[in-house]
């Protein structure tokens, strides 16, 4: 197989990591720039502050990335990463119902983010014609006003000096921070976007729990009824017999500067939460880390499938194109449904370079548009959310309640909830006749 010259990758998380392996099969040479410091264990980055927080990785991203890295699952968990059953070993509290809990034959690895990032990095390292620059910002792009293509980037390194990368393709993954789209503006590109305001905050702490034989459950959600609650938890057992605690909240609904002030502020914060089983749990608990404080004052969607000047050569992916509500969990798992959809393409022999590329945006958009409906379907239950609503928010909101009510009680709607919510089957499965009538007859009961 004929392979291109050289692709550059700007950013080294973990969009940009899927992005290198696909790309060192297709390219003689990949370049990785990334702005940190190199890891020399599973630690949090810098340029990663979300990397604090509780990360999941759902079944689609997990199937995508075992076939992505062969054998990487298993590093997982020999390294400390917990195999759970996803349907047992799961206390869910959601919109005031306990989830069923079951044996539906699913696993999860329960790890934190630096964990599996890093783990993901040492299989990088391993690619022969990917090369890793770390300490290395990106400034500027060179660009080729006649031809409108891109052509390489300049670089600062880490002792101020300035550097060269020509390449056939700059791939930005560097994130919902990415200096793209304020150059396009500047070189005349207008990106349509679709923007939702949520306020959302994370804060989260470690922590070492004492032994209770009681405890049967691996990691515990409590999740807000919406639109009257807007704080929600989680605690989640990690790798190092550690448990990583993430409360959120909408509408800035907690006060960061009063949690992070009082010796025991995340302790007293759980209180707050729906149930008090988080509490009871972390109180008795010996708090090992400091406590992180995340927002996310809104999500947004890039819709670079939709730029029709944008210049050649230049290809973006993951939280560069979209930044999703993290509640949710889809992060990492759309950042590898979108490297095994740029791998797909790439095998299609026929597709020029450039040809590929923007197959890819709207690849990439059909990926995204059904998770965004999803999310911001459940981010509209706020009054204080602000954006463009989805067409039949008010039918969306109420079927997708009664989903959640019968996961209380029906393991099939419950089974097939899963399916969905881990973006293994489509949204379409939860409207066949058998759980359509079980929807109907719940609506009646509730009334």
């Amino acid at each position: 197989m004929k392979r291109h010259e050289k692709a550059i990758i700007i950013g080294g998380g973990i969009s940009g990591k899927l992005a290198a392996r696909v790309l060192s099969e297709f390219f003689k040479e990949v370049v990785m720039i990334e702005r940190d410091q190199e890891s020399v264990r599973p630690v949090p980055r810098k340029g990663a502050r979300q990397g604090e927080h509780l990360h999941a990785l759902l079944h689609a991203g997990a199937h995508g990335l075992e076939e992505l890295f062969p054998g990487i699952t298993e590093k997982f968990y020999e390294s400390g990463a917990l195999k759970i059953n996803s349907t047992k070993d799961l206390a869910w509290f959601h919109h005031g119902v306990w989830k069923l809990r079951f044996d539906g034959g699913y696993t999860t690895a329960l790890q934190t983010r630096p964990h599996l990032e890093w783990h993901i990095e040492q299989y990088i390292k391993a690619i022969p014609n990917v090369l890793i620059y770390y300490n290395h910002n990106v400034k500027n792009y060179f660009y080729n006003i006649e031809e409108n293509r891109i052509t390489g980037v300049e670089v600062i390194t880490a002792n101020n000096s300035t550097k060269t990368f020509i390449a056939d393709v700059v791939v930005d993954a560097s994130g919902a921070s990415s200096f793209t789209t304020n150059w396009l503006k500047q070189v005349g590109v207008d990106i349509p976007q679709h923007k939702v305001e949520i306020g959302l905050s994370y804060v989260t702490q470690l922590f070492q729990l004492p032994e209770n034989r009681s405890r049967d459950w691996m990691i515990k959600l409590i999740y807000p009824n919406p639109p009257h609650e807007k704080i929600g938890g989680s605690l989640s057992k990690v790798e190092g017999d550690q448990y990583i605690s993430t409360i959120m909240s909408y509408e800035y609904e907690i006060n960061e500067k009063q949690v992070l002030e009082n010796e025991h502020g995340f302790i007293e914060l759980s209180k707050r939460l729906p149930k008090l089983d988080i509490y009871d749990e972390i109180k008795d608990g010996t708090p090992i880390s400091k406590t992180s404080v995340f927002r996310v004052p809104h999500i947004i969607w890039k819709r670079f499938d939709k730029v029709r000047n944008l210049p050649a050569g230049l290809l973006l992916i993951g939280d560069t194109v979209c930044r999703i509500d993290p509640v949710f969990g889809q992060g990492m798992s759309i950042a590898v449904l979108e490297a095994m959809a740029l791998q797909k393409l790439f095998l299609k022999k026929s597709n020029n370079l450039q040809k590929t590329i923007t197959i890819f945006h709207k690849k990439i958009a059909k990926i995204i548009s059904v998770i965004w409906n999803m999310v911001v379907t459940e981010d509209f239950r706020y009054s204080g959310t602000s954006g463009k609503k989805p067409i039949g928010l008010k039918f969306q909101q109420w079927y997708a309640k009664q989903i959640f009510l019968l996961s209380s009680e029906d393991e099939k709607v419950y089974n097939t909830f899963i399916k969905v919510m881990n973006l293994v089957k489509p949204m379409t499965i939860l409207m066949k006749p058998g759980i359509l009538i079980k929807v109907l007859a719940m609506s009646f009961r509730i009334e």
